[in-house]
């Protein structure tokens, strides 16, 4: 009964892990940050600062 009840969080916790991950990454691109999404492919942690950051100044 346990190990269903950890499957079941754990595969909740991977899917909003993973919900999230997207979430950043296209933020991160829709605000311009393109090297941060590049390297955020290898480690996600660039995402949530290139999500975070202003976006790019445009002219």
């Amino acid at each position: 009964m346990i190990l269903a009840v950890s499957g079941l969080v754990t595969g909740l916790l991977v899917a909003i892990y993973l919900i999230l991950l997207v979430v950043l990454g296209v933020t991160s691109l829709r605000k311009g940050h393109w090297i941060m999404f590049i390297i955020g492919i290898f480690f996600p942690l660039f995402w949530i600062i290139g999500a975070v950051m202003p976006p790019v100044e445009r002219d």
